[in-house]
């Protein structure tokens, strides 16, 4: 039998998830989102972020770095 893969891609990610993502730790993360750097939702008692919420944190960071 030949079986197909499917391959899931979660929509939306946790902290920790964004943690690993980013190289960063878990109080890091936290730290962003408390701040508003990072962008998040609430889903219940959870934070999620978004994976394009992702790349907007990281080119906010790229232009800040070519501003100085």
């Amino acid at each position: 039998m030949d079986r197909q893969r499917v391959q899931i891609v979660p929509r939306w990610h946790s902290p920790a998830e964004v943690a690993a993502i980013l190289g960063y730790g878990l109080s890091k993360v936290k730290m962003k989102i408390a701040t508003g750097e990072l962008r998040s939702v609430k889903d219940g008692k959870y934070r999620r972020i978004l994976p394009e919420w992702i790349d907007e944190y990281i080119q906010a960071q790229i232009d800040r770095q070519e501003a100085a």
